[in-house]
């Protein structure tokens, strides 16, 4: 008997496949234009690397904070109300930085973001699950993994516009012929006016990508969109959250993506700071971050067709193994090798999210939204580890090691738990 071939993406399902996906893009842009603004604030506020890092806290605090509610009210109505909530949350936050601007106030860019990743929370709390359900369970990992393909393409736009349209544009990073900052040598009435500059140049983007998330919030509310086959909508978290905890794999799945979002962060926040220890300045820093973007999106594709040939949990393990071995030359090589080894870490990172993603959510039927949430909250790795590497970078040094060098053993550490993990569901859980 011919066995069927399963698609990926059934012909029916193609436009909501579509709409869905480009909603990866849309959190990808907001994920990689913030990052760089870690640099920005430190330099336009004037504060230390490990507040500045707060900017990633407030960011990813957020995703912590929403991922659980977004998951009850997905369950009680549908994934397009999900979708919805996230959108409205999504263009509420990026337009509170037109009075953050105004007002010039840390704080209030920080609650901004805050309130933007709550919609970020419930969009990947609803998007990632309604993939996987798009289809045949068997090709579920294949499908999220294509789908997450398109999140690195916003994600490198949004690197583009840090890089081409703000960091270049801000005054406070003007250097003199022999490297310093001008900005450093500023009278307090002359950095306030550049402050005010370099603040709305911040501002810009994000009210412009407030009004491009509200014009897709109407789309999505004029299209119909798939409903959940025999869905049980009531709503009985306790005992979901009793089963998730016995699931061993899913379990250790939460942990892995704590620690996956946790190094991703890193690896790309500090990618100028890294830089800009060898003499780099910031707008030509970001384009070493974009470099890495283009690397992850191509492996992510390339590890996507890899996958109809190669076991996902094979290729977790041996794209940890990657991962470390790249960054012990970014912390014990340094100089332009290790800015070089540094980008091709994004390689080996590519495929890591969306794999735990699938691999933890297998199997876990009527349990998969409240999973999907405490995997959206594993986010939260990206809040909690930047300010303690914000913290060892203002260190400067750490034995023999420029501190900034040091800082990426955070990484590292986050590599060899994803491997553990990867390995232990090809041999134990398997």
């Amino acid at each position: 008997m011919n066995s069927v071939k399963k698609v990926v993406v059934e012909k029916k399902l193609l436009l909501p496949f579509i709409l869905i996906t480009s909603l990866f893009a849309m959190w990808g842009f907001a994920n990689d234009i913030t990052n760089p603004m870690v640099a920005a604030f430190k330099t336009v506020m004037e504060i230390s690397n490990a507040k500045a890092a707060m900017v990633q806290f407030a960011f990813y605090g957020g995703y912590a904070t929403m991922a659980i509610p977004a998951a009850l009210i997905i369950k009680r109505y549908s994934y397009k109300m999900g979708i919805i909530i996230g959108l409205e949350l999504y263009a509420v936050g990026a337009l509170l930085f037109i009075p953050a601007a105004q007002f010039e106030i840390f704080g209030f860019f920080l609650v901004s973001l805050y309130i933007l990743t709550f919609g970020l929370a419930f969009l990947e709390t609803t998007a990632n699950p309604y993939i996987l359900s798009m289809g045949d369970e068997e090709t579920a990992t294949r499908r999220l993994n294509l789908a997450q393909s398109f999140n690195p393409m916003g994600s490198i736009l949004g690197m583009f516009v840090a890089s081409k349209v703000v960091l270049s544009a801000l005054e406070s990073d003007k250097r003199d012929a022999a490297g310093n900052l001008i900005f450093d040598t500023l009278s307090a009435a002359e950095k306030a006016i550049i402050r005010s500059n370099d603040l709305a140049v911040i501002r810009d983007p994000y009210v412009i990508l407030g009004f491009v998330v509200i014009a897709m919030l109407v789309v999505i509310i004029l299209s119909k969109m798939p409903k959940r086959d025999n869905a049980d909508h009531s709503i009985k978290a306790i005992d979901s959250f009793k089963r998730l905890v016995k699931n061993v794999k899913y379990r250790e799945g939460v942990i892995a993506q704590v620690f996956y979002v946790g190094a991703q962060i890193m690896c790309w926040t500090f990618i100028i700071q890294y830089a800009d220890n060898l003499g780099i300045p910031k707008a030509e820093a970001q384009n070493y971050n974009i470099v890495a973007m283009a690397i992850f999106i191509s492996s992510r594709f390339i590890s996507t067709f890899l996958m109809k040939y190669l076991n996902s949990k094979l290729m977790l393990t041996l794209f940890a193994v990657g991962g470390l071995i790249t960054t012990t030359g970014v912390i014990l090589i340094g100089g332009m090798p290790g800015l070089y080894l540094l980008v091709a870490t994004s390689a080996f990172m590519s495929l890591m999210f969306p794999t735990i993603y699938g691999i933890a959510l297998t199997g876990l039927k009527d349990d998969a939204t409240l999973g999907a949430a405490g995997l959206v909250m594993a986010i939260v790795g990206g809040a909690l580890m930047p300010p303690l590497q914000g913290l060892i970078i203002d260190m400067e040094t750490v034995g023999t090691l420029p501190a900034v060098n040091f800082s990426f053993i955070l990484p590292w550490i986050c590599f060899v738990f994803i491997a553990v993990y990867g390995y232990r569901c090809l041999k134990v859980h398997a």
